[in-house]
């Protein structure tokens, strides 16, 4: 027998759980859905300067956590499962997940966004022995070991500071000339003395034999390849939402994201969405509790007749 909730949340990051405070504190029978950890892509993060209130910064995990914790204290209920579907049935959506079916009036979609693969050879042969996706999770692995971080957003460049805690050298590979990344954020990389900077570069290759020994890079401007010595590689060149389950259900962009209006409702009436996984997301954390509240805001309204 389904389960029936007033609303459902799809995904357990500053999105979701700022959603899930706002529902479960309006009285309305919420139940939150992620796949992995609570918190999201954000618990990578050692260190968050920009969410307001902690003067000094605060790590991603404690702050997801305080979220959590809030959003239960109000009756929100977490299920680690993962979604595979949605079903329409009039004013009934349906959830697909792999622990059964649950059924609920509105759903906010929060999934938040996946790791972009470098989809070169050697990638998937050596991921978990020396290819990672997670600096917070993998990091102490390389410990006085030498390591390359693909990408120049402020993903990428928090995690190659994250490293130098335990790499004995960190080079940067980035295809521009110039960091993406916020200017704060360059300023403390150029300032570490761990870092290096191989520009106009991508990798051609992940090269070794049990482990990863080396990268075959190329330079984009003279087309010549050299082979770059490193124990590990952690990739972090941009991201996808994760709507695969969402297509012919809601209208996406050409990014695979979800189209929302300032309610945060997507094309079907009743379901939003909100941070990362939605068109024209900031990707910040405040963005995402921001669109959290406001969907769920909307989601009583629509609940409200």
């Amino acid at each position: 027998m389904q389960k029936e909730y007033d609303v459902i949340i799809v995904g357990g990051g500053p999105a979701g759980l700022s959603a899930g405070i706002y529902t479960a504190r309006a009285r309305l029978r919420s139940l939150l859905l992620e796949k992995a950890a609570i918190g999201g892509q954000i618990i990578n993060s050692m260190l968050v300067e920009n969410y307001p209130g902690y003067i000094d910064g605060i790590s991603g995990i404690d702050l997801t956590e305080a979220m959590h914790k809030q959003a239960e204290k109000f009756g929100l209920e977490t299920l680690v499962t993962e979604v595979t579907g949605v079903r329409l049935d009039g004013g009934k959506k349906t959830v697909t997940t792999g622990q059964g079916d649950f059924t609920a009036g509105a759903i906010i979609v929060a999934g938040g966004t996946e790791r972009q693969k470098l989809d070169v050879p050697g990638e998937a042969e050596f991921t978990g022995r020396g290819v990672s996706y997670c600096a917070t999770c993998d990091g102490a692995f390389f410990r006085d070991k030498p390591v390359a971080v693909v990408g120049g957003g402020n993903a990428a460049i928090t995690e190659a500071l994250e490293l130098t805690r335990f790499a004995s050298k960190v080079t940067v590979i980035h295809r521009r000339h110039e960091l993406r990344a916020t200017k704060i954020v360059q300023e403390n990389a150029f300032a570490e003395p761990k870092i290096d900077f191989l520009w106009d570069s991508s990798v051609e290759a992940v090269l070794g034999n049990k482990f990863v020994e080396k990268l075959r890079v190329k330079n984009l401007k003279t087309g010549k390849k050299t082979d770059l010595a490193v124990e590990g590689v952690f990739v972090n060149v941009g991201s996808q939402p994760s709507t695969g389950y969402l297509k012919g259900i809601v209208e996406l962009d050409q990014n695979g994201a979800v189209i929302v209006n300032g309610d945060m409702e997507t094309s079907v009436p009743g379901i939003y969405a909100a941070g990362d996984i939605r068109s024209r997301s900031i990707r910040q954390v405040v963005g995402a509790a921001g669109d959290g509240a406001v969907a769920a805001v909307s989601a009583g309204k629509y609940l409200g007749g």
